[in-house]
């Protein structure tokens, strides 16, 4: 059974050249992409300030798609603040699973609060599909793995995001080691940050040992300040 799948870090649809929202314009870029399951990064939901719309459902009815948003943090005074997903199959059921922050902050960067949406869609004999956003630091990291590690399932299962990670990272080929990097059908470094001038890889799709990996690739979209990533699979029936 086929299926194309997006992994994108809209930055709450802020036009990368204007900085302005627009729905439009990420609704385009997804309908573009022929994809049918679309995880989703650094999105808002409904809110006290007036810019902080239901993304996730606009977009989801823009294009004509299920939709579902997981909180990761409540920003003040303006609104909610996490990961969405997409899918052009039902969302039978989904949760935020949240990653702990670390205990004692190790590092002078900026630290946030994560989490990662967990989904069951309606596919085949059901997939899971995992979409999660890393912290920039490692002993964040460190903990979103962990928590990934324990929530992805061995069959069935789609696990994608930005993770703020390169390839090379150890905390990624621990993950890899459990279910397979889709880049690595492709001789492309697959960078997709910064959008206009890509030189890292840090959004990636990763599927469980019994899905085929047909092909992967980035296409040259500047809508958000990351270019999207997209994998072309096949499910067992």
């Amino acid at each position: 059974m086929p299926l194309r799948i997006m992994s994108f870090n809209i930055q709450h649809c802020a036009d990368f050249y204007s900085g302005n929202i627009d729905f439009d314009l990420f609704a385009d870029a997804v309908k573009k992409s022929g994809a049918d399951i679309i995880g989703l990064n650094e999105v808002r939901d409904k809110g006290s300030s007036e810019d902080f719309e239901a993304q996730a459902s606009i977009l989801a009815a823009k294009c004509g798609l299920y939709g579902c948003f997981a909180k990761a943090i409540q920003i003040e005074n303006k609104g909610p603040y996490g990961n969405a997903l997409l899918s052009r199959y039902p969302i039978l059921s989904y949760s935020a699973i949240g990653i702990p922050d670390p205990e004692i902050k190790q590092f002078d960067g900026y630290y946030e609060t994560r989490c990662l949406l967990k989904a069951k869609i309606d596919y085949g004999n059901g997939l899971d599909v995992l979409v999660t956003h890393f912290g920039l630091n490692v002993d964040e990291q460190i903990n979103a793995a962990a928590t990934v590690l324990n929530s992805i399932s061995d069959n069935n299962c789609v696990l994608m995001g930005d993770f703020n990670l390169q390839p090379d990272s150890r905390i990624i080929k621990s993950i890899s080691s459990r279910i397979n990097d889709t880049s690595s059908v492709s001789d492309e470094p697959l960078f997709t940050f910064p959008s206009d001038k890509p030189c890292k890889k840090i959004d990636y799709i990763f599927v469980s040992r019994d899905i085929c990996v047909k092909s992967v690739f980035v296409p040259e979209m500047i809508v958000s300040d990351h270019r999207p990533v997209i994998a072309d699979v096949e499910l067992q029936i």
